[in-house]
């Protein structure tokens, strides 16, 4: 596959950072963590903290998956709402999921500030409604979280979405003061720096090609080994290269993104400052950058292939809600794959005796990746309140099996885009 960041905003701004060499020989170690996005990072950090010797693994280099190329966008909660988690698992359990995964925001904040991250971090995420009924749902589920756990957000009728949006033709939002928006790339190569010192040792250009989980676990690359007590696997789109039955549980999809040229007029496009995803199935989701474009995200193909052109993709959707848009330059265009999970809720799972795994983030994870990646090191440190909470959530796998899956959920994300356009 084409390099979906050689034409990225983020590659182009991002950090300085120091390639870390290849695995060559074998090692030991006390944790082996393959991945070296949020999650895998944030595990590896976590681990190390506490002590533990870490290895980390990275096929590419960093920030290469979906943790160095999304939109940026820091949002609260998981992809159910509180109140279906509250009617499916009940008032005790849902209070303990709130408490867990409403802490996401909070490690993102207290990472950037302890280890100085440069990431442009800035607070403030609207969720727009795409219809009427979106919004009804949506005034429905703040006065829950309010109501039930505490969180106070701000419903935002449609006369006064311009306090935050010059377009789009919404119906109305939520405005969340604890979301926010970030250089997601950046924010990766901070978290690898801070692994780096706390005592990680990192090596990209490692692409595994083997995972032995029978007593001892070994992780083998092209070039080396390494034998430690645990792993943990933090891959979500690549995750069925590893385990073809962990692929039974996620789909990777395409996503797009642009960056327009600087504009004359970005204050007044989204004059709050704050990251805005709207309610289609296929979501829009856009914020500003510190010089001034616009960064879209929009457009899904479901296919592990680069389109061939993918500021086309993302700029169909940009130019149909701000028309002011129309024929602006865009000076960046990529794409990346994002694991799905058939329910939308993060896979989390021990296999075996020494190997734990998360994936099927489902675009929430720029916000949960790093606490399920610290919830990872956790478990491995014997620690398992959080770890079990989250693995007792349900992760059905996509029907259709090995030939089959790919073709069933094209249909069915053909039925849900279709249902966005009615």
């Amino acid at each position: 596959m084409p390099d979906p960041l050689a034409n990225s905003y983020y590659a182009a701004t991002a950090n300085p950072w120091t390639p870390q060499p290849a695995l060559s020989g074998d090692r030991t170690c006390d944790v082996v963590v393959v991945g070296g996005g949020f999650t895998g990072l944030s595990a590896a950090l976590a681990c190390a903290e506490k002590g533990l010797s870490v290895v980390l693994l990275e096929a590419e280099a960093i920030g290469f998956g979906a943790s160095g190329r999304n939109g940026g966008q820091l949002i609260p909660g998981l992809r159910w709402s509180m109140r279906e988690i509250d009617a499916e698992f009940g008032r005790e359990r849902a209070r303990a999921i709130f408490d867990v995964v409403w802490e996401a925001r909070d490690r993102v904040w207290d990472r950037v500030a302890r280890h100085a991250i440069a990431c442009d971090l800035k607070p403030g995420h609207l969720e727009a409604a795409y219809k009427p009924a979106d919004f009804t749902d949506m005034q429905r589920e703040a006065e829950f979280l309010d109501a039930r756990f505490g969180y106070s957000t701000e419903v935002v009728a449609r006369a006064d979405l311009g306090r935050h949006i010059a377009g789009g033709n919404y119906h109305g939002g939520v405005y969340d003061p604890r979301g926010g928006h970030f250089h997601p790339l950046n924010y990766a190569l901070g978290l690898a720096r801070a692994a780096l010192d706390a005592g990680v040792l990192i090596h990209e250009r490692s692409q595994v090609v083997r995972l032995d989980a029978a007593g001892p676990v070994r992780v083998t690359t092209e070039r080396g080994a390494i034998s430690a007590t645990d792993a943990i696997l933090a891959t979500d789109a690549w995750i069925s290269g590893l385990d073809a039955a962990l692929g039974r549980h996620t789909v990777p999809i395409m996503n797009y993104n642009v960056a327009t040229a600087p504009l004359t007029d970005a204050d007044a496009l989204l004059p709050s400052d704050a990251a805005v995803a709207d309610s289609r199935f296929v979501i829009n989701y856009f914020r500003p950058t510190p010089d001034g474009r616009l960064l879209f995200g929009g457009g899904e193909t479901w296919t592990r292939q680069l389109a061939s052109d993918p500021a086309a993709i993302a700029r169909r959707p940009m130019e149909r809600l701000f028309p002011q848009l129309g024929g602006v330059k865009v000076d960046y265009a990529w794409g990346g794959l994002l694991g799905i999970s058939a329910n939308r809720m993060p896979y989390v799972r021990r296999l075996g005796s020494g190997v734990t795994v998360a994936a099927g983030f489902s675009g929430q994870g720029v916000a949960l990746c790093p606490l399920y990646g610290a919830i990872l090191a956790e478990a491995v440190a014997g620690t398992l309140a959080r770890f079990d909470l989250l693995a007792g959530l349900p992760s059905p796998i996509f029907p259709g099996g090995k030939w089959l899956r790919a073709p069933a959920l094209i249909a069915a994300m053909a039925f849900f885009a279709l249902r966005d356009r009615l």
